[in-house]
Parts: structure tokens; C-alpha cells; sequence
């Protein structure tokens, strides 16, 4: 259900649990962080996470999270793991993000949409908190309303006005996110080891 590509100094992690809309278990939130590590292990030039088929994933799975997945330390786990990552990350949104999933996405440093993505986080209504560092990072990519909009307000935001917000870095023509994953990693899998980290340390 997770899918762990290497090529160049390029790890891909493909969510694909399509019959379930790729909603996620314990075993696959583990394993995407496994893979974050060990990109960091492997000196990876970049890290892309993906999904397979049109969503990119509806977030925890329902009977899981009903049985404590929805508070389970694992996604706090998975999203350090790749915020921490020194290389360049890119979550590659090939449909709709939803839930939980909005952790792995918001820890990334680049979010490319496909046209008909829509992103929604609905906790409110389902009674959960978020992920402790998930409002820190919505806020400060699209500021403190709008994050409560998402979260507080059950917003269900369209991939043109997720761009508008800053949740989102760029709207890719439809089949053309693997050509632009593979334009804006380019130069992160050619440069020598050690750049990609120093840049992303000046940043902050």
C-alpha cells in the first residue's frame, strides 16, 4: 500500500490503497516515515510523496481511527521525519487531500495540485484535534483565519483557491505533475551534497 521508488538520489513515496480512496492505516503512516528516514540515511536529493490514482489520500482510515489511530503519535512521527529531512521534499497532490493527510503535506518544503484537487481537514466535525504541528504550519502558509477557516470552519478549498491561499505553490496541467516534479527537483539531485540543507537552513 505504499510504494518506495529510488532513482538518482530521487525517493518517491507512492500512496496505493485506491478502493479505499487511499486512506491511511498505522502500517502505512510507519512506513512513509520509515522511507523519510531513510532518505535522510541515503543522503536522498529529493523526496516526493505522491498518491496513486486521483486522490492523493482521504486521510486516517475510519474503522482505525475510530479505534485510536486519529490521536496515535505516529502521525506527529511521520511529519517531523520529513520536515526534518535536509533535502528538498515535494508532496506531489494528485487529487484531493483531506484529514490527518494534510500533516505529510504541510511538512513538505513545495505543494504541486493537479487542477481537481480540493483540501479539506474536517476535525471540527469529527471531533479530533489536529495534529499538534499542523495549525503552526496551515497558519503560517496561508495566516491564522484561514487556518481556522480549514480547521474551525470545515472549508472544503478548491485547487485554484488553495493556490490564491498559499496552501498550495502551483496548479500543474492535468498528467503533468511527474514532468513537474521532475523540473523542480532537478537542480536539488544535481547539486552537491550538503547544498540543498544549507539553503533550507537560511531560509528557516
Amino acid at each position: 500500500m505504499i510504494q518506495v521508488e529510488r532513482t538518482d538520489g530521487l525517493m518517491r513515496v507512492v500512496i496505493d490503497r485506491q478502493d479505499k480512496a487511499n486512506a491511511l492505516t498505522r502500517e502505512m503512516l510507519a512506513g512513509i516515515a520509515e522511507a523519510a528516514r531513510d532518505a535522510a540515511r541515503d543522503h536522498a536529493g529529493a523526496f516526493v510523496l505522491t498518491g496513486a490514482g486521483k486522490v492523493f489520500s482521504a486521510g486516517a482510515d475510519l474503522d482505525e481511527a475510530r479505534a485510536g489511530l486519529a490521536t496515535d503519535p505516529v502521525w506527529e512521527e511521520l511529519s517531523g521525519a520529513i520536515a526534518a529531512l535536509p533535502c528538498l521534499t515535494v508532496a506531489a497532490l494528485n487529487g484531493t487531500l483531506a484529514g490527518g493527510a494534510f500533516g505529510m503535506a504541510l511538512a513538505c518544503d513545495i505543494r504541486l495540485a493537479a487542477p481537481g484537487a480540493k483540501f479539506f481537514y474536517p476535525v471540527m466535525k469529527l471531533g479530533f484535534l489536529p495534529q499538534p504541528s499542523d495549525p503552526g504550519r496551515l497558519a503560517a502558509l496561508v495566516g491564522p483565519a484561514r487556518a481556522k477557516m480549514i480547521l474551525m470552519g470545515g472549508a472544503r478549498v478548491p485547487a485554484e483557491e488553495a493556490l490564491a491561499w498559499g496552501l498550495v505553490d502551483r496548479i500543474v496541467p492535468e498528467g503533468g505533475l511527474d514532468a513537474a516534479v521532475e523540473a523542480i527537483t532537478a537542480d536539488a539531485l544535481g547539486a552537491k551534497p550538503g547544498h540543498a540543507a544549507a539553503i533550507k537552513a537560511m531560509i528557516g
